[in-house]
């Protein structure tokens, strides 16, 4: 790629600093002489307008990018495994949470485990507990967790409350219709844990050995309920999938779309992401499936999807019409690597770790100001 190294690397070190500062020694005065501050401020800013504009037009091609944008389906990951909304030439077709309910079920009873976690950890002792594979555990990511006095007691209420909602859970069980395996796991993990908080209440006192054995005693549970969920999950997003292909066409679903919306906890290996994948046309997956990890749920995640996404397709032809004399910096720009990332490196003497891109890139899930074309509404990531 054309850069400056071969010219920084013969500057002398006074040179690279006059490159960055704009003046040297010997042009200072005559430079002070011939141009005043407010010239010198003219000239900056009218430099800046260039970007400013550039930026205008930018913003006003993805604007009307994002009303041409078709087919495509957003998915914006919940806790009853996704909100999927399907929009063909401009219209917003349906919008469907298509994975049946045991998954939130099996998922709800999962996480009690947890539960009980985020109720103790701030009373835990700042010391890496004595456990197996305590080494794992960043002594001072432990450190920011606590935050209560050792011997503090205020851990009790909330877990007995937490005890009230588990019991609940647990009488009326019999009666909420799962399979017969799903409600007997849930039936372990709602049992264990209520016996390891009546325990620990009782003698005004937890450990991290207790917990994790109680963990331990119910993780096979754990395991049938994520099965449960994985199993709803398939089922019903392939199902979805099927009708709506029927619906637009062969034609119009080998160019689909997809861009999937999750917290960047979740966004590695989504499981929706996952199981869309194995529906659309292999041809153009790894270019069409698009994951955008996003700080926390958008408001409107469908103008967020569209905003992302007609940037990222028109990076794509920009790409390869302004750096088509240099493909390694056209690939840089359709992914989601910074332009300036490689002559970092190599200024610095670097290297990057290897990144796990697809081709087409995945842009950072934040929208300008606007009006989504589909739903009217303005963005709040």
């Amino acid at each position: 790629m054309a850069t400056r190294r071969g010219f920084l690397g013969t500057a002398s070190a006074v040179g690279a600093a006059t490159l960055f500062t704009g003046r040297s020694a010997s042009t200072a005065s005559a430079a002070t002489a011939g141009v005043t501050a407010t010239d010198e401020k003219a000239a900056r800013d009218a430099i800046r307008a260039v970007n400013a504009r550039m930026r205008a037009n930018y913003a006003t091609l993805k604007s009307e990018l994002t009303t041409q944008l078709s087919p495509v389906i957003v998915v914006s990951n919940n806790a009853v495994g996704g909100r999927f909304t399907l929009i063909n030439n401009g219209t917003q077709v349906e919008t469907v949470d298509p994975v049946p309910e045991y998954f939130e079920l099996a998922k709800s009873i999962a996480h009690v485990p947890l539960g009980v976690f985020s109720v103790l950890a701030a009373y835990l002792s700042d010391q890496v507990p004595n456990i197996p594979d305590a080494d794992r555990i960043d002594p001072h990511d432990l450190d920011m967790v606590v935050t209560k006095a050792p011997g503090d007691k205020g851990w009790i209420t909330p877990l007995n409350a937490f005890a009230s909602t588990l019991r609940t859970a647990h009488t009326k069980l019999g009666t909420a219709n799962l399979p017969l395996d799903l409600e007997n796991s849930c039936d372990k993990i709602l049992s264990e844990a209520v016996k390891f908080i009546d325990a620990s209440v009782t003698a005004e006192s937890f450990d991290m050995v207790s917990f994790n054995r109680f963990a331990a005693a119910v993780y096979p549970s754990i395991r049938v309920n994520m099965t449960f969920a994985a199993t709803a999950q398939i089922t019903g997003i392939e199902g979805l999938m099927k009708r709506w292909r029927t619906l637009i066409g062969e034609k119009a679903w080998s160019d689909l779309y997809v861009t999937v919306l999750s917290i960047w906890t979740t966004a590695e290996l989504n499981q929706a992401s996952i199981i869309i994948r194995r529906t659309m046309n292999q041809a153009k997956v790894d270019t069409h499936l698009i994951d955008l990890p996003t700080v926390e749920t958008p408001s409107d995640p469908i103008f967020v999807a569209l905003d992302n996404l007609a940037r990222i397709v028109q990076d794509n032809i920009a790409a390869e019409m302004v750096f088509n004399t240099d493909l390694k910096v056209a690939d840089a720009l359709k992914g989601k690597e910074d332009l300036l990332s490689d002559e970092i490196l190599q200024q610095i003497g670097g290297t990057a770790p290897t990144a796990r891109t697809a081709s087409f890139g995945t842009a950072a899930a934040t929208a300008s100001a606007g009006a989504c074309p589909i739903t009217g509404h303005t963005a709040a990531v």
